[in-house]
């Protein structure tokens, strides 16, 4: 009964550490949210967005319900012209320690013909299966201009 005891306890005490990815998931969600930001540029921002946007994604909006689903956001921007002339980037990250979930939070600067617009964001990133990241939730508002 003794030995049994003991391979229980060694058994039991044995606990297999998980290594810390969060640094890696900062840097690919730094990576993603950057690569989202150069599509914007390159092919319209709703088109970056519907490309980085997991199916069941959340983006709030004022004054009407969240589109909730990337087919909901298929349909209320079919109509909606290209924009390119707004940009962002990343200034803080945090990631999960397992690695597969994080948010990244940052300011975006559109410039349009007569208008500069400043916003921050915030967008909450879903590892995928297959290595890539989407996001599942994604929301911004109006700031004043950033201080030089």
């Amino acid at each position: 009964m003794k030995i049994v005891l003991f391979i229980l306890l060694i058994f039991c005490s044995c606990k297999q550490v998980k290594p810390d990815l969060s640094q890696q998931a900062i840097h690919e969600i730094s990576n993603a949210d950057i690569a989202m930001s150069n599509l914007a540029v390159e092919q319209g921002f709703f088109k970056a967005l519907l490309t980085y946007a997991e199916d069941s994604m959340i983006i709030p909006r004022a004054d009407k319900l969240p589109i909730k689903s990337k087919h909901e956001a298929e349909i209320a921007w079919a109509d909606k012209p290209i924009i390119k002339e707004i940009t962002w980037k990343p200034f803080k990250i945090e990631a999960s320690a397992s690695g597969d979930m994080g948010y990244s939070f940052g300011f975006s600067t559109y410039k349009g013909k007569d208008t500069t617009t400043y916003t921050n964001y915030c967008t909450i990133w879903h590892k995928q299966k297959d290595g890539t990241w989407k996001f599942v939730y994604d929301a911004g508002n109006s700031t004043p201009s950033p201080t030089q």
